[in-house]
């Protein structure tokens, strides 16, 4: 694959994040809201490599960053990341860091890139709980329920619905017209 090649696909999987990570669902239990940001990060691990998947939500986070409106709810801007939801925001590129680092050292084997991504969660998952504990000036176990709990069983469906598609996406991409020149 051509660098040209691999910046259209990264390009193509921030475009994804931005499009998904806005749709939310607010949970009452949990000044944080539901959405499909880990999905979309999930699938850009398995379609792009580690620094394409690493780059990918650094961009998505710089596009957030600068107003547009890409983040849960259709908001954006710097202020964004002071919000009680800004913690896994930042955690979304150890995310795909960690995710990548498991897909580049187990290209073929699907349980234990689940497993990575599922790390990379909960990697996500610790830095936006001691975010969401010190802006709503509570410890890491009283926010640990509304921030994460709460959260973690559709990410285990979102990983394993993540995998199926992943690999189908990869194997269409590999031979995909774009892929061969």
């Amino acid at each position: 694959m051509t660098k040209t090649q691999r910046l259209i696909y990264t390009a193509l999987m921030t475009a994804v994040i931005c499009i998904a990570a806005p749709i939310s669902i607010p949970i009452p239990v949990s000044p944080v809201a539901l959405t499909l940001s880990t999905f979309a990060i999930y699938l850009a691990v398995y379609v792009l490599d580690l620094p394409g998947a690493v780059a990918a939500v650094g961009l998505y986070l710089l596009l957030g960053a600068v107003g547009l409106p890409v983040f849960s709810g259709y908001t954006g801007g710097f202020s964004r990341f002071a919000a009680p939801g800004g913690g896994y925001l930042v955690g979304y590129l150890l995310l795909a860091l960690i995710g990548g680092l498991f897909f580049r050292r187990w290209p073929t084997h699907r349980p234990i890139q689940a497993l990575g991504l599922f790390l990379g969660t909960l990697a996500t998952y610790a830095l936006g709980t001691l975010w969401l504990a010190y802006v709503t000036n509570t410890s890491f176990w009283q926010a640990l329920p509304m921030g994460a709990l709460v959260f973690l069983p559709l990410d285990i469906l979102k990983i394993l619905c993540a995998c199926w598609l992943g690999s189908r996406l990869r194997q269409h991409l590999k031979t995909h017209p774009l892929a061969q020149s």
